[in-house]
């Protein structure tokens, strides 16, 4: 099985990002494994993705983001149709009340199994919980596109994108996991994925 695995370059002022230095540590089992990494730029980040889909088959792919201040690896449910950025991307652009793709669906599910990623990320002792937002920055940017992608253009795609938390060598007062237990968890979700065709029926709905 071919799997494409995108990390970002850093932002924000940061020397490094977690969700490619994870990426590169990742080592496959069972499975064939590309990393790519994207700009932290609206608009870039998906020409750089799209070039990618369109010139190699995938099985899987999954997009990998940081979320600096959540404690836990985080697999994204649902991805929305707006750009809303607080801060400026890499290259200056601040997109206020914009849509990703215009005149496409308000949102799109992830196809990848993310209850059941969970759920054996929580077994194997790495602290996860599904995400229900992306946010409206570069990562849900990206996370959109590339299911409008498979929507469109790549129907046999399995595809989502998962949040990282910060590296301990990033913060000392945020929420951190070490490189090596996010590059172990990246793993077990794409073999997970590779193992589960229906998700697991089960709650993880929040309050608010």
């Amino acid at each position: 099985m071919e799997v494409l695995l995108t990390g970002f370059e850093p932002f924000d002022g940061q020397r490094t990002n977690p969700s490619w230095d994870a990426a590169v540590a990742v080592r496959p089992t069972g499975y064939t494994l590309t990393t790519l990494q994207l700009p932290c730029v609206f608009d870039e980040s998906l020409r750089v993705l799209e070039n990618a889909l369109s010139t190699h088959h995938y099985d899987v792919v999954i997009s990998v983001g940081q979320a600096g201040g959540r404690p836990d690896i985080t697999p994204e449910r649902v991805a929305v149709n707006l750009n809303d950025a607080r801060i400026p991307d890499n290259a200056g652009n601040q997109p206020v009340d914009t849509s990703v793709v215009p005149h496409a669906p308000t949102a799109y599910f992830s196809t990848l199994p993310v209850k059941a990623c969970t759920a054996a990320l929580t077994a194997a002792g790495i602290p996860a919980a599904v995400s229900h937002t992306a946010g409206t920055f570069v990562c849900n940017h990206v996370f959109y596109g590339l299911m409008h992608l498979a929507a469109t253009e790549h129907p046999h795609l399995r595809a989502g994108f998962v949040h990282v938390p910060f590296t301990p060598d990033q913060t000392q007062d945020a929420p951190s996991l070490p490189l090596s237990t996010t590059a172990q968890a990246l793993d077990l979700i794409i073999r997970t994925t590779l193992e589960t065709p229906q998700d697991l029926h089960t709650p993880t709905g929040t309050l608010h």
